[in-house]
């Protein structure tokens, strides 16, 4: 199949998720994590049955902890998200939980009884408001350098392919595909915070710059090849060279994903709970990435170039 000459199919498949993704986030919002509002997290593994969201919530009623939420996780885990608190109130929580909802066991010898340690903390957490403001601001930052330091990167490093397209429109591309793969990924996580609680915290903006790397690296991949063929090609079709490009790379690009996911897959069936959320986001950054580096940049560039054409 030619992927250039079914560029506007590429195009309307593109423009769809990227016009559900917007609506999406728009409706459901981003569900910022204590990493970026401040607040402390408690994340706590029952033993034996859980008890649910109610009763912790009723079991901490008199530490006054302010806007208490509480998430389900899996089916032994619960997340507490509370304002920010001391160790000394930390601690409280943990006696309150353990003294309601862990059982007395009997012994077997008359007169003892044995307290069973089923109540596990995972994980805590406590960022105060400055710093996670601090975060945001930071996050913001790291994007847009990282954008402007890749176009910059793209055009000095086919600085010397000129025609028929410029070498820093090749940069601008690259950015109009990794937004394209960001925003659908900011998406889906804004479906998965609505239905499931899922947050957008630092590590998931590790896993978004993560993304960024990769998938720009797939693109220059794309765009080394059609260099090399113009140079080969001289005064050729643009369009058949990219095609051309396009078909030599494909088989690769693809192989390198799909030992990617294979890996991160792995990862997410049998690593633990605290990663799950960033090896998500890659699978999911990771896949659009690969067809937007094929299926989108390419074809852009080939539009662009008719387009200055027929201008």
């Amino acid at each position: 199949m030619s992927i250039i000459k079914h560029r506007k199919i590429w195009f309307t498949i593109s423009s769809l998720a990227m016009t559900i993704s917007i609506v999406m986030i728009v409706l459901f919002g981003l569900k910022p994590g204590i990493d970026f509002t401040g607040g402390s997290l408690i994340e706590v593994e029952f033993k034996v049955d859980r008890p649910s969201g109610q009763e912790i919530t009723d079991a901490l009623a008199d530490l006054d902890l302010g806007n208490l939420t509480i998430q389900l996780v899996g089916d032994q885990s619960m997340i507490l998200r509370l304002k920010e608190i001391n160790e000394d109130i930390h601690q409280s929580i943990l006696k309150t939980i353990r003294d309601k909802f862990q059982p007395d066991i009997d012994s077997g010898i008359e007169g003892v009884t044995l307290i069973a340690q089923v109540v596990e903390e995972k994980r805590f957490d406590s960022i105060g408001p400055t710093i996670g403001e601090e975060l945001k601001t930071k996050t913001f930052w790291a994007l847009g350098i990282v954008i402007i330091a890749i176009i910059f990167y793209i055009a000095w490093a086919f600085r010397k392919v000129s025609k028929p397209v410029a070498s820093w429109k090749y940069g601008l591309i690259a950015v109009i595909a990794l937004f394209h793969d960001v925003l659908i990924t900011l998406g889906i996580f804004s479906v998965l915070g609505y239905l499931y609680g899922t947050e957008i915290d630092a590590v998931f903006v590790a896993a978004l710059l993560t993304i960024l790397g990769y998938s720009v690296n797939d693109t220059i991949v794309v765009f080394d090849r059609t260099r090399e063929n113009l140079v080969k090609h001289l005064g050729e079709d643009f369009e058949s060279i990219v095609e051309e490009s396009v078909g030599q790379v494909i088989t690769r690009s693809i192989n390198s994903s799909l030992t990617t996911l294979l890996v991160l897959f792995s990862i997410m069936a049998l690593g633990g709970g605290s990663i799950r959320q960033f090896v998500l986001a890659l699978i999911i950054g990771i896949t659009i990435g690969t067809y937007s580096s094929i299926f989108l940049a390419s074809p852009l560039l080939v539009s662009l170039e008719k387009f200055k054409f027929k201008k």
